[in-house]
């Protein structure tokens, strides 16, 4: 490998750049970010757009990394520029009768199913990915007296839209990600934690989403209540006269221990990484807008959590960038080009929402309503090694820490700036947004103040996503989102490659080959460039735990272990994330042949 090779992107960055991003024109980074600024300065005053255009098209240029789904399809109407999206399953959905929608017979069934496959397909056809509940359907087998049949539960529900990215995988297009969700406490819940055992659902994402009650009653050892709204026809437990109420409401199928359920998941996680978790109690008390909406899912990734009909832009600032003096003893971040970037790509973000093709109306009106975006960063592990920080050492939380601070209340400041330029989101409530424990809460008391006098554009503005492909494709492969790499050099895959490209590519992290740029070709491999393996799944915890309060939505993790991690590991660090008061986390077991 030469210097020349070492100083230009990877070859596989190029192929996933023309690939998934660039318009049949284009063979450049730079021609796809010239195209995004004109595209999203056309939000702006006609007098306006060329002097945005080019503070658009700097801020790419400086570090700000649109968003996927912005890169494909900024200037075009063909394709949402949204990725993240949560979409209703249940009796709020059907066209039919809503009495009959709520009493579960199959007549209500099918058309609150129908009419949710057919929105996931218009999701799904114009890019965006979808996360689902599902724990509105009725268990397995339930059906009111009178019925024809009985109801096939979640499993088989889920089975359906499955085939949905199966189908538009097989056109070559991206297959369209999805996310499951079904509550600890549904009955079918032991069958919806080893739907994968069998094969098949390649292309969705499991999560269960555990309550505070569900693992206080785990750490006590104790029962829970598997509840649904829907009656069971066999003898409820502890009942001689049929069904019995829950007090919490609906109707209790049975009593099960919490830990039977907990060992499943982790068995299921061990096994083949999935399902995830998603502490759902955590993320509506933190939730802004918690006093006019319920969270019940997150997208694909786990990110963003959102309504019914909610979706979110996204974008990363490329952390890399932002390092001065790289490898050298007074390595430093640059912070003020931070907050000259944020303002910026708020105003980006924003705009989307103005001129982005939605798949659905209620998804406009629900994102116009309260103007969702989620600012996050991509490159943490690269930038911790050019400061010369191990990814687990306690100054490298600090140091990730206080930049997630940065850029939230510089996120914040814009907003507000912008909300006195053009409006506030139509459903704040000042009050609301900042009563205690949410994320705005923990706002710097002056930009609290503002809020309350001058309003807030944004509701949430900050989140964490995998930003895996946009790092290879716009940010030289730099290391993706707050995840230290897999490997510092290997050969990946393209899935879907272009003619002409070979199925898989040399690829080195981009850190690494700075520092033989910088230190040549031969020099030692620097300690601080570790990758994920290299860390200990409590460093991973740590990391995600220092970062999260600063963070309105959410961090999409995914810690890898070593082959040999147990159970019991598994475990422990899964209750340990409740403890620290993450939102979620999903935790995948590396197979023995790739370490």
């Amino acid at each position: 490998m030469s210097m020349a090779s070492l100083s230009a992107p990877p070859p596989l960055a190029q192929a996933v750049l023309c690939d998934r991003y660039a318009a049949p024109s284009e063979r450049t980074v730079d021609a796809v970010r010239t195209r995004i600024a004109h595209a999203l300065a056309e939000a702006e005053p006609a007098a306006d757009r060329q002097a945005w255009a080019a503070r658009f098209l700097w801020a790419q240029r400086h570090g700000f990394i649109a968003g996927g789904r912005i890169a494909a399809h900024a200037g075009s109407r063909t394709g949402t520029m949204i990725n993240c999206f949560v979409q209703p399953l249940g009796p709020g959905l059907t066209r039919g009768d809503p009495a009959g929608a709520e009493s579960g017979g199959n007549g209500a069934w099918a058309p609150c199913v129908y009419d949710a496959l057919s929105q996931a397909a218009q999701t799904l056809h114009l890019g965006g990915g979808v996360g689902i509940d599902y724990s509105a359907l009725a268990p397995r087998g339930t059906a009111p007296r009178d019925a024809q049949g009985a109801a096939p539960g979640p499993v088989a529900t889920l089975h359906l839209f499955e085939g949905l990215s199966t189908y538009l995988a097989g056109f070559g297009r991206r297959g369209g990600a999805q996310m499951a969700v079904l509550r600890c406490d549904h009955p079918d819940i032991s069958a919806f934690i080893t739907a994968k055992a069998a094969g098949g659902l390649q292309h969705v994402n499991l999560a269960v989403t555990v309550t505070d009650a569900f693992m206080v009653a785990l750490r006590a050892d104790r029962s829970i209540d598997l509840v649904h709204d829907r009656a069971p026809l066999m003898q409820a437990p502890h009942g001689a006269g049929g069904p019995r109420r829950s007090p919490a409401g609906g109707w209790i199928h049975a009593q099960v221990q919490a830990s039977a359920v907990w060992r499943t998941l982790v068995h299921q996680a061990h096994a083949r990484g999935d399902p995830g978790v998603l502490f759902i109690d955590r993320i509506n008390a933190d939730n802004n807008l918690g006093y006019c909406e319920r969270i019940e899912a997150t997208n694909p990734c786990g990110e963003q959590p959102l309504p019914a009909h909610g979706a979110c832009c996204l974008g990363s600032i490329d952390l890399p960038q932002l390092v001065r003096r790289p490898f050298e003893p007074g390595a430093w971040v640059d912070i003020r080009r931070l907050r000259q970037l944020v303002p910026v790509a708020v105003r980006m973000l924003d705009n989307v929402l103005d001129l982005t093709a939605w798949p659905l109306p209620e998804q406009q009106a629900q994102a116009l309503s309260t103007r969702r975006v989620g600012l996050g960063f991509t490159g943490l592990s690269d930038m911790l090694a050019m400061l010369g920080l191990h990814y687990a050492d306690p100054l490298a939380r600090s140091v990730a820490a206080n930049l997630a601070r940065h850029l939230r209340d510089a996120a914040y400041e814009a907003s507000i700036d912008l909300a006195r330029e053009r409006g506030a989101f139509a459903r704040l409530d000042a009050e609301g947004l900042l009563r205690p424990n949410t994320a705005a809460s923990r706002l710097p008391a002056a930009l609290r103040d503002r809020i309350r006098r001058e309003g807030l554009r944004n509701s949430h503005l900050l989140c964490v996503a995998p930003a895996g492909s946009i790092s290879l494709a716009f940010a030289d492969n730099t290391s993706s989102g707050i995840e230290p790499p897999l490997a510092w050099g290997s050969s990946l895959s393209q899935r879907w490659a272009p003619a002409g490209v070979r199925p898989e590519e040399p690829v080195a992290d981009r850190a690494w080959r700075l520092h033989q740029m910088l230190r040549g070709l031969h020099t030692a491999f620097p300690p601080t460039l570790t990758t994920a393996l290299g860390v200990s799944p409590e460093a991973h915890l740590e990391m995600v735990a220092a970062v999260a309060p600063y963070i309105d939505g959410s961090i999409a993790k995914t810690i890898n272990l070593a082959p040999d991690c147990s159970t019991e590991h598994i475990d422990a660090l899964l209750r340990r994330a409740w403890h620290l008061g993450l939102k979620g986390l999903t935790v995948f077991r590396t197979p023995a042949a790739t370490v």
